[in-house]
């Protein structure tokens, strides 16, 4: 029996769910659904339900981010519980990246949304004049990004250091199967950051296909994990576009 905690566990529960995936098949329906609740519905009865449990018709936007922030700490912390312990720390730090965007509109001096003094991660943080932030990151889940507060820029490299830092062994070279993937992502990102409006879609497919083929190729390898967070990250940033989409624009035409 294949102990859980072990890598042949964690390899053999993500190579299922990676199976399970949603096909360009289901996806192009899912986008051609013009109503909400018709695409909810949809959603429901294939692979992406786990993504929208307890999203209603009815749902407000900020119902709908609130309920996808959720599933995600969940995704995480159900990879982490497949993990050898000693991946634990790096795995877990996965669960902070969806907080990122909104900490770089505080520390821009942005305006907290309605619903952030009503969440209690976002509570205190919300409830302190801009001056004080950087010392209630320093006490909280963010503690590590604290130092980013005055340069919102540098959140996304906070990040990554602290990554970096609770990862149980060092990057290597560029063969190893995790560095393959930070260059993968950090290529992403820097053709991201210089796109051409209408070419977001075409990006994040190749990055997906490119992350697709890592994960075929890291066996048996820690960097399977954080492989396939990334690819539920962006399947998670797609459905969450169409819902978005369908919830404010009500009459805009499915393209």
């Amino acid at each position: 029996m294949i102990e859980c905690g072990s890598i042949e566990y964690a390899q053999a529960r993500l190579q299922s769910r990676h199976g399970r995936r949603a096909s360009e098949a289901q996806w192009q329906q899912l986008e051609s659904t013009r109503e909400f609740a018709a695409l909810l519905d949809l959603a429901r009865a294939g692979p992406l339900r786990t993504w929208v449990a307890g999203i209603t018709a009815q749902a407000t936007v900020q119902e709908i981010e609130a309920a996808m922030r959720t599933h995600w700490h969940a995704a995480v912390a159900e990879i982490v519980a497949w993990m050898p312990g000693r991946w634990h720390d790096a795995l877990a730090w996965c669960a902070v990246l969806p907080d990122l965007p909104v900490l770089q509109h505080l520390a821009r001096g942005g305006t907290p949304d309605a619903w952030m003094p009503q969440d209690p991660r976002w509570r205190e943080l919300c409830a302190v004049p801009q001056g004080e932030c950087k010392a209630v990151l320093a006490h909280g889940p963010w503690r590590a990004l604290a130092r980013a507060w005055s340069a919102p820029d540098t959140l996304a490299g906070a990040w990554l250091d602290e990554w970096r830092r609770r990862l149980p062994q060092p990057l290597q070279h560029a063969d190893d199967s995790l560095g393959q993937v930070v260059a993968a992502l950090r290529l992403h990102g820097a053709a991201f950051a210089a796109a051409t409006p209408g070419t977001g879609t075409q990006l994040r497919r190749a990055l997906q296909a490119r992350l697709s083929l890592l994960m075929r190729r890291a066996t048996l390898e820690p960097a399977v994990a954080f492989i396939h967070l990334a690819l539920s990250a962006l399947e998670l940033e797609r459905l969450r576009g169409e819902l978005l989409v369908r919830k404010l624009f009500p009459n805009a035409k499915v393209v």
